[in-house]
């Protein structure tokens, strides 16, 4: 429990300078008075470093699933929200979310809001959560907003478990590739250097084995610079994605990739109709819903395309319409959406489209994994064979054999 410096004074007049423990600043406050104690000053006592660390802690999206349908089902037994944070909060072994709960449980008992209380660590809650966790406080549903949100994470984190899943043996083709290839030019290629001596003198020596003698040489001499060169190239990109001009340049790159591009703009779309139709059947508005789904996009271009589709709309223009005009959005879609809001039935369409878009991108994502290991065996071979070539050209050349 949270420990609170407090200012007081006894029925005699002296002043007392003192610190307790308790639940929340409602039950200090009570806790003075019951001492025949008046209160004059009362705050908590500032975190210590270890707590700042647990706050700035990322907490799991999956132990966050398990507690938000832990809580809806502690509420929807009839247990008093405040008395479900404090089972949940006792129970958990993780540290970070144990804290988290602490601070929440302590506004709650000071009469807060939870979604005002979870706001307070956005490190843990995102606005979509603290949104549709509103939404069901004022609608008195805060038990289905709870399992929505516990279902809606998990199933986004399965759905990143499967993309990273799916790239993962790619990348891990091409770096080994890399290193067997870099590691043959450093270690195995100096080896034939002295036997090209006499065609190099004379200036017959192939292209091909000059510029792969050029690039052990480098390689072998220079590996510190080449070393600071792509260290400076990765910061140079870190920083230059980190401002809004590189980042609209980055993800318009994503959009247009060929095979990725279709598997980006498919995942970005299908978040924001999962996002957004989750939004809407918990009772927030549209325009309200729109500012939170356009960021589960994950890519700049869209969420621009969703604002200015939030600005036609609240000048009374349906959600289909400044979509469509941003050509960002694929017509099916679109049709399905225009579908929804004639037959005023949006939240049900979206998430229907989400599902189906999601399936459609989990195909393609196969398909284009699947064609990237082959380019990668090819593009390995290729390295290899020219590394060959390069060597044995010469060879051939001194023995006469060509």
């Amino acid at each position: 429990m949270p420990d609170f410096q407090y200012v007081a004074r006894e029925l005699s007049g002296q002043q007392i300078v003192g610190t307790l423990t308790a639940a929340s600043e409602r039950e200090a406050l009570q806790s003075l008075a019951g001492k025949s104690l008046f209160t004059v000053k009362i705050s908590p006592v500032q975190s210590s470093e270890a707590e700042e660390k647990l706050s700035n802690r990322r907490i799991s999206p999956r132990v966050l699933a398990n507690l938000f349908s832990q809580m809806s089902d502690l509420l929807r037994a009839g247990v008093p929200l405040l008395r479900s944070i404090e089972l949940l909060e006792r129970q958990t072994k993780n540290p970070a979310l144990k804290h988290v709960l602490q601070s929440v449980r302590s506004r709650v008992a000071d009469g807060g809001r939870l979604a005002d209380s979870m706001r307070e660590h956005p490190n843990a809650f995102n606005q979509l959560t603290i949104s549709m966790i509103r939404a069901g406080e004022e609608g008195s549903f805060l038990e289905d907003s709870l399992s929505r949100v516990a279902i809606f994470t998990e199933h986004q984190e399965e759905l990143k478990s499967k993309v990273v899943a799916a790239m993962s043996y790619p990348l891990v083709l091409m770096v080994l590739g890399s290193i067997v290839v870099v590691g043959m030019i450093v270690f195995f290629v100096p080896g034939f250097e002295p036997m090209f001596d006499s065609l190099k003198a004379n200036g017959s020596l192939p292209w091909a084995t000059t510029v792969l003698l050029a690039i052990s040489n480098i390689l072998q001499k220079w590996w510190w610079a080449v070393i600071a060169v792509f260290v400076a190239a990765g910061f140079a990109i870190s920083w230059g994605l980190k401002t809004p001009e590189g980042q609209i340049l980055f993800d318009n790159v994503k959009l247009r990739a060929p095979g990725i591009g279709y598997v980006t703009r498919s995942l970005g779309i299908s978040r924001f109709c999962r996002v957004l139709g989750t939004l809407l059947h918990n009772g927030v508005p549209l325009l309200q819903a729109l500012n939170i789904a356009k960021d589960a996009t994950g890519n700049r271009i869209l969420s621009d395309a969703i604002s200015t589709a939030a600005e036609n709309v609240s000048s009374g223009k349906t959600l289909a319409q400044p979509l469509a005009a941003s050509k960002q959005f694929p017509s099916d879609v679109l049709e399905m959406i225009a579908v929804g809001e004639e037959a005023n039935n949006l939240e049900n369409v979206l998430i229907s489209v989400a599902d189906k878009m999601e399936k459609a991108t989990n195909r393609q994502l196969d398909l284009v994994v699947r064609l990237l290991e082959p380019l990668m065996l090819v593009v390995m071979a290729g390295a290899i064979l020219f590394l060959l070539i390069a060597l044995m050209l010469p060879i051939f050349q001194s023995s006469g054999v060509v």
